[in-house]
């Protein structure tokens, strides 16, 4: 399998280059690697615990958020125009470099 390296901001601002494998989500790729993530449900579109922003220079790369993925990030806190769930973004060689942000957990 193909290795995507995607970097991760961590909520201290620190930068993190974390690899995965393609078909991985990003959750547990960021999960994996012992950042703090929360990811209560373990990528089922449930709890909005693994909320991060999207590098604006990777928005349109991804597949579009689901109706489900919309309306659960409507329980999640600091929501901005590029959040996601990163238990929906499923990786693949196109997000290799992709870079997201942890958002605010919310405590």
């Amino acid at each position: 399998m193909e290795t995507i390296t995607i970097s991760v901001t961590d909520r201290e601002g620190a930068s993190h280059s974390l690899e995965g494998l393609a078909g991985w989500r990003v959750m547990e790729v960021i999960r994996d690697h012992g950042l703090p993530i929360k990811a209560e449900c373990g990528g089922a579109c449930a709890c909005a615990t693994c909320h991060v922003y999207v590098d604006d220079d990777w928005a349109d790369k991804l597949i579009p958020a689901s109706d489900e993925e919309i309306n659960m990030l409507d329980l999640a806190f600091d929501v901005e125009p590029n959040s996601r769930l990163s238990c929906q973004i499923l990786l693949d060689e196109s997000l290799d470099g992709l870079h997201v942000t942890l958002a605010p957990d919310g405590n």
